[in-house]
């Protein structure tokens, strides 16, 4: 039976019984060594080959380590005796130098322990949310019953294996919890080595952007299919919001009309999971483009609301004045979808709508960041297929520059006088 490695070399059982193994080295052969500092044992193989092994005892924990072969007389492959004397020397000094660990955790404990701390250091309750989900579904199941110290690379690779075929992205949020629980871990002397860190995490195999936006006479006929009752009159505005200013659905849940800067844009919060939030990142607080057509349709809806004060929602439940369901308001959204004979289309596709139409209008990808409040640049970057055409470069180039009579001389405007040719 082949030795269980636990780290670099080490192993955490003995030498099975299948094979023989032989009295240890140090009880056969002088001088001995050093009390305390370990002994080699043989295990002779069904060849008749001998693999040597060292044993030795650190920080309260005992130690196997595969040597290797015992070489033979007049060989020169396998170890010295002298040779696996040195190789156990240096592993049992580089394991006196590891940290001791100071408590033994399971993933689990380990994981509620991290989890437990981000949540009293003020991290949002739907990241605390999604962290216990992944750490239940994904990692106790996977790990259960091993102590950190027992989780290797080896072990890692083989979880991020099982997730793959199940679908999931090597770098999902899963591989990434994981990371951080083993991170935390080292700092608090549960564990020795980050195994997440060294393994190899496959490439994604690259993927279309799942881009689905409407087209302007799409969303006309949506809005013609909301249904003619109290909550349609807020969806109709709220759907055309939606697509015109790239607001995402907690956001407009969220908004109240103090948000509203009818001069300027339309600034925001966020709203998900049942209760009001901060902005899913700094650069979420952002102000966006306000169309007048936009600015039109709030005006007439803030005229027939029953709820204007500066701190009541813009979407309002018309009677109750409370925050719109969320899942109801996905339900009536994709029946109106179904109704208007539109494609399977989903609400976060209107937020689509904005960015594809902005990058078709010529609006640089910079700023359609900042109105989409996108933290990184390369998911601005979806929407540069929808740009205008590169080989029209001459006519951007004559907006930019048409009124430039390349002539750099002072002129009599400035209160020069241009010399004579």
């Amino acid at each position: 039976m082949e030795a269980i490695i636990n780290g670099p070399g080490a192993a955490r059982t003995a030498p099975g019984p299948a094979q023989e193994v032989l009295a240890p080295m140090h009880e056969q052969r002088k001088p001995r060594r050093a009390r305390g500092t370990g002994s080699i044992v043989e295990r002779r193989q069904r060849s008749g080959a001998v693999t040597l092994y060292g044993k030795f005892e650190v920080h309260g924990e005992q130690r196997w380590i595969k040597l290797g072969l015992e070489r033979e007389p007049g060989s020169k492959l396998g170890l010295t005796k002298a040779q696996a004397e040195a190789e156990l020397r240096r592993a049992f000094e580089a394991a006196s130098l590891e940290q001791p660990i100071r408590e033994r955790l399971d993933i689990k404990e380990a994981g509620e322990r991290y989890i437990d701390r981000l949540e009293s250091l003020g991290r949002k309750k739907t990241t605390i949310s999604d962290y216990r989900s992944t750490l239940r579904v994904h990692l106790v199941p996977f790990f259960e019953g091993r102590s950190l110290d027992r989780i290797d690379v080896r072990l890692v690779e083989a979880f991020i294996t099982a997730k793959q075929r199940e679908g999931k992205a090597p770098k999902s949020n899963y591989t990434g919890l994981l990371y951080s629980i083993f991170a935390h871990a080292e700092k608090r002397g549960w564990a020795r080595a980050n195994p997440v860190a060294l393994a190899d995490k496959p490439r994604s195999e690259p993927r279309e952007a799942d881009i689905r936006y409407l087209e302007i006479e799409e969303l006309e006929a949506l809005i013609r299919a909301v249904p003619d009752d109290e909550l349609g009159a807020v969806e109709q505005v709220l759907y055309r919001t939606a697509a015109m200013t790239g607001l995402r659905r907690g956001e407009l849940l969220a908004l109240r009309w103090r948000d509203v800067d009818w001069p300027n844009g339309l600034m925001r919060r966020n709203y998900t999971r049942g209760e009001f939030g901060t902005p899913k990142s700094r650069r979420s607080s952002r102000a966006v483009p306000l169309a007048d057509v936009i600015a039109g349709e709030l005006e007439r809806h803030f005229q027939l609301s029953q709820f204007t004060g500066d701190d009541d929602l813009v979407f309002a439940h018309t009677l109750l004045g409370t925050v719109l369901d969320p899942s109801k308001l996905q339900k009536r959204f994709k029946k109106a979808a179904q109704r208007g004979g539109l494609r399977p289309v989903r609400f976060h596709d209107l937020r689509h709508t904005f960015g594809t139409r902005m990058a078709a209008a010529g609006a640089p990808m910079r700023a359609i960041q900042e109105w989409m409040g996108h933290r990184d640049s390369r998911t601005t970057s979806l929407y540069a297929d929808y740009a205008p055409d590169a080989s029209q470069g001459a006519i951007w180039a004559a907006r930019a520059f048409g009124s430039f009579t390349g002539d750099t001389r002072p002129s009599e405007s400035q209160g020069l006088t241009t010399p004579a040719a």
